[in-house]
């Protein structure tokens, strides 16, 4: 996961235009929820993760086709943060007819990863 794109705001557009594979989607997610791979022993690493990710799902979820991981990915995201990609990004969402379940599982986690580079960075300042 060492080839993973730089969490920016350029990485969220690609992700919301599906510049990003779905792969790369859940990489991303998994390596900052704190899951990392070992590959000497071939299995994940769950020390990082927090209990109620890593009881839940000892290897990390497939983001783009697990509903309930997505549900559980949303609830985690904090309410102030709810709205980030249309407050900081001006994304406006997709068009009707334009998007299925794969796209706004897609947009879930480009959400939650803008909510988690907001509160990476107030935990800096």
């Amino acid at each position: 996961m060492s080839n993973l794109p730089p969490l920016t705001t350029e990485t969220i557009w690609a992700i919301l235009n599906e510049e990003i594979d779905d792969a790369t989607v859940n990489q991303l997610v998994w390596y900052c929820l704190g899951y990392r791979y070992d590959s000497s022993k071939e299995q994940w690493d769950t020390q990082e993760v927090a209990p109620e990710w890593r009881d839940e799902y000892p290897e990390p979820p497939d983001f783009i086709d697990s509903r309930p991981a997505t549900v559980k990915l949303t609830r985690s995201i904090p309410p102030e943060n709810k709205q980030l990609l249309k407050e900081k990004l001006g994304f406006k969402g997709y068009k009707i007819g334009e998007f299925g379940p794969r796209q706004t599982r897609r947009a879930t986690a480009a959400n939650w990863l803008l909510s988690y580079m907001q509160l990476s960075s107030s935990r800096l300042e």
